[in-house]
């Protein structure tokens, strides 16, 4: 199997945030929660909190978006998938990220790859686990597929070198250029 990072390795941004942004142009309630936003970014940056707990007072923002939101949104978006990935996906494709898999789960199904993503509560933004981020990727791989061998594993970012160490070949991905490991 083939496995992916999603947020700028096959999609070119960051889903949450752009998810985000959307939500607070359609939805005006979202704008409530800015100051919780401010906040738990702040909290983010000097890590005087968990990232999974500072990611869950971002979340409270859900509180005010309709259930079928990530659809609707991914209806607009999916077009951005990065083209190389589309040549090259297959049945058998894994995309393994720390974005909400309730956000991710309408992109699942259009492209048909498996996910294993962070758990949120897409009503209230409260996690069940933690943020499936470096070495939690890792066990939530293990968990869900055991030994199973990775072919080949792609990413954006360098905090997923636990998991580019499972693969027979990893890469690096940065924009369009995609170099090895």
């Amino acid at each position: 199997m083939n496995v992916y990072d999603f947020d700028k390795t096959i999609y070119p941004r960051d889903s949450t945030a752009e998810f985000y942004l959307w939500c607070l142009r359609r939805y005006p309630a979202c704008r409530r929660t800015l100051g919780v936003t401010a906040w738990a970014f702040f909290l983010m940056g000097t890590r005087l909190r968990p990232k999974t707990r500072c990611k869950e007072l971002f979340y409270r923002f859900l509180r005010h978006v309709p259930e079928d939101a990530p659809a609707r949104f991914w209806e607009e978006h999916l077009p951005n998938i990065r083209p190389w990935y589309l040549a090259q996906r297959r049945e058998d494709d894994l995309v393994i990220s720390a974005s909400p898999e309730f956000l991710l789960r309408p992109a699942a199904e259009a492209l048909g790859f498996a996910l294993l993503a962070s758990r949120v509560d897409p009503r209230t933004g409260a996690y069940d686990g933690e943020n499936c981020h470096g070495p939690e990727k890792v066990r939530r791989f293990r968990t869900a597929y055991g030994g199973a061998a990775v072919e080949g594993f792609w990413s954006d970012s360098r905090s997923d070198a636990p998991m580019a160490a499972l693969a027979d070949r990893a890469f690096l991905v940065r924009g369009d250029i995609i170099s090895p490991w």
